[in-house]
């Protein structure tokens, strides 16, 4: 009989879809008392949980789509996950197209169907955070291994948390210092998702209910250059986001503007998030890496539920949502007058804090 029960915990999706996984993976742990492999898509997956005490191992493939027979990748992540035949599994995958894969992959593994467990098996109760939604699945416990853990439960927070290691921060530390960023505040704008880019440009604001006009960021730029004088804008973004954020800067033509987008490693991200001031972001993965590490942040909400994706920190009141049904289902319905006033509301945080100060403004 095996003595290690790691569980195999399964996601396809994208940066903010494998970080709410972290509750999950804590309760795992603690209900089976060893650490979870984590079966992703994409290569921000293993930074996003390197040296996280939740997570042991992460495989991670960066082209799940393409049939097995031509894929090498999968070739070898197979002999893998044969050697997990023997632990529980849980597919947290809700997308058809990533089940049939997945399916595939487990079959050809050899991993009973009584070892594994899917989260589409589970009713997603209305209003519900998609965090409980996981949980209601880490709480649950495949046929096979009823007798021996099913009625263990466990009490975990429901809030994502990440830690970096001395080696991240003092690289982010030292960048600071090269960008000539160091001493100052500095606010992260997260002007774009990731429906924002196709391959031939920007997609029309039209096809996209999270699109904010570039002359709202705009007139934020220069509220808060107003507000907070000594402050450092930072435009962030991924590389093919770039010239994108490029236009934003220029449009801006103000002082202490910066574009980052080919200098964030994930990593270096969640560093810098554990010291910026504060963060403005439309709703996509880099807001729900800020709640998490702790930055105040202000999100804006197009047509997704604010209940189900609202980004969680361990201090609620660090995270203003703004728009979202039923009060708007497009991004560019929120004014920018009504973004700053929410960003001034923000608690400061404390390491940032001083003496006197006890507001972000």
């Amino acid at each position: 009989m095996p003595t290690s029960f790691r569980p195999l915990v399964i996601r396809y999706g994208r940066l903010g879809d494998t970080l709410l996984l972290q509750p999950l993976l804590r309760r795992l742990h603690a209900r089976y008392g060893e650490p979870c492999t984590l079966l992703a898509a994409g290569s921000y997956a293993i930074d996003l949980y390197h040296d996280q005490p939740d997570v042991a191992q992460v495989l991670a493939l960066q082209a799940r789509h393409r049939p097995f027979l031509l894929s090498p990748e999968q070739w070898r992540v197979l002999p893998a996950l044969r050697r997990m035949r023997h632990v529980p599994v849980y597919v947290c995958e809700p997308q058809p197209r990533s089940l049939e894969h997945i399916q595939l992959l487990l079959k050809l593994a050899g991993i009973p169907n009584d070892h594994r467990v899917f989260l589409n098996d589970i009713p997603l109760v209305p209003g519900s955070h998609w965090i409980e939604h996981l949980l209601q699945l880490a709480d649950s416990t495949p046929v096979a291994f009823r007798e021996r853990f099913g009625g263990i439960t466990c009490a975990t927070p429901a809030v994502p948390v990440f830690q970096v290691s001395v080696q991240d921060r003092a690289e982010c530390e030292q960048w600071l210092v090269h960008r000539g960023l160091a001493g100052h505040p500095l606010v992260l704008l997260q002007p774009a998702n990731k429906r924002t880019m196709r391959w031939s440009g920007v997609r029309k604001a039209s096809d996209d209910d999270k699109s904010w006009p570039i002359e709202h960021w705009v007139r934020i730029g220069s509220a808060l250059h107003a507000h907070l004088p000594q402050a450092r804008i930072l435009l962030c973004g991924s590389p093919a986001e770039n010239a994108y954020l490029q236009s934003i800067r220029s449009a801006m033509a103000q002082p202490g503007v910066e574009v980052v987008a080919k200098e964030l490693p994930l990593p270096r991200l969640k560093a810098l998030l554990t010291m910026a001031h504060s963060m403005i972001s439309v709703d996509t993965g880099p807001a729900h890496l800020a709640a998490a590490m702790g930055c105040p942040l202000v999100v804006m909400f197009g047509g997704g539920s604010v209940s189900h994706w609202r980004p969680r920190s361990s201090t609620p009141e660090a995270v203003h949502v703004l728009g979202g049904p039923p009060v708007s289902t497009r991004v560019d319905a929120i004014a920018p007058e009504q973004v700053i006033e929410a960003w001034r509301s923000l608690p400061l945080r404390k390491s940032i804090a001083a003496p006197e100060a006890s507001r972000l403004s």
